[in-house]
């Protein structure tokens, strides 16, 4: 059984291979070639805590795994990490369990991935500015997909919070220097908004982050932080507008995502304005963006072939190149 860190992920997976293993995932998950069963959800009320199991199968890859991601908020005042995440991947011929990984960090390398990947797909070719809304966890690796697909001349980072926006950006500019983008925190989102071409959001916020109506012809959004109900990163406006809208999965989104299922209530859009999976499209079942004036949209919530998929690829470049623990029980 093969133990990966953080820093043993990092040594031999980049966002670029990230983003192709979310395509393949992607693909895999539109044609009905995964088992994915409903998330387990355990509350833990004694620690104010709840603890999330989330299995996948790949038949074609002979993978399973499962993702357990706990939110136990006590675990600040104890100095260890409130929403602690392990991913175990097991063989799908033997059943034994393969690896056990870092699943905080694979959850946000996947999770800016698919982003990536969706921006890839159908953001314009000739894409120069970008702009990314939050700057908590998930934040830069969705900075860094947005690099690693376009390259952009500038990225504008807003938060409600300037001082937090400064920092991250500050701290991106050491991390992501290889690339020579530009990147600034904005005080005004709308302002940043109005000549962008890939616009993402990764919040949780309850109340719409920007105007839509201010979006141009042409430029393509990514919805990536709410996942629930009641949250609502994305204006009615935007999705009303958009000339074409996409999902990770049809099934999650509809269930989870208020951006949606808001709208959706109050009869401002119907499942009939929404084109379908992007797994689709690199099926090459539906179309992708077809003219430079088309709004795109894309909305994540996430969905657990994501994560085996990932850790699958993953564990064989650890494999590959020696990197890792190795142990046996």
């Amino acid at each position: 059984m093969l133990i990966l860190t953080r820093e043993d992920i990092k040594k031999v997976f980049s966002m670029k291979d990230a983003i192709e293993a979310d395509k393949e995932a992607l693909r895999i998950y539109s044609e009905g070639k995964s088992v994915v069963p409903l998330r387990v959800n355990i509350d833990i009320p004694k620690e104010q805590g709840q603890s999330l199991f989330m299995p996948a199968y790949v038949e074609g890859l002979d993978a399973t795994g499962i993702k357990i991601v706990s939110v136990f908020p006590k675990n600040i005042e104890i100095g260890k990490p409130s929403v602690p995440a392990k991913m175990i991947l097991l063989d799908g011929k033997t059943g034994e369990v393969s690896a056990i990984m870092d699943g905080t960090y694979l959850t946000q390398l996947r999770t800016g991935a698919v982003q990536g990947a969706a921006t890839d797909i159908l953001a314009r070719k000739d894409a120069k500015i970008g702009v990314l809304f939050g700057t908590g966890g998930q934040a830069a690796t969705q900075l860094e997909a947005m690099l690693c697909v376009r390259e952009l001349e500038e990225v504008r980072v807003f938060d409600i919070n300037i001082k937090r926006a400064k920092e991250f950006v500050e701290e991106m500019k050491i991390n992501l220097a290889q690339y020579s983008t530009k990147i600034i925190a904005v005080e005004n989102g709308n302002e940043a908004i109005k000549d962008a071409d890939i616009i993402t959001t990764v919040t949780t916020s309850r109340r719409p982050v920007f105007d839509g109506s201010l979006v141009k012809k042409g430029a393509h959004v990514n919805g990536v932080g709410a996942y629930t109900p009641e949250m609502q990163e994305l204006d009615e406006l935007i999705i009303k507008n958009s000339d074409k809208i996409y999902f990770d999965t049809m099934e999650g989104v509809l269930a989870e995502a208020g951006d949606f299922i808001i709208p959706m209530k109050k009869g401002i859009v119907s499942k009939d304005d929404f084109q379908g999976e992007l797994g689709r499209v690199i099926l090459e079942e539906i179309p992708g963006r077809e003219n430079d004036q088309e709004i795109t949209l894309f909305k994540t919530v996430g969905v657990a072939v994501l994560d085996v998929v990932t850790a699958y690829r993953i564990y064989k470049k650890a494999v590959e190149n020696n990197i890792g623990s190795n142990i046996e029980i």
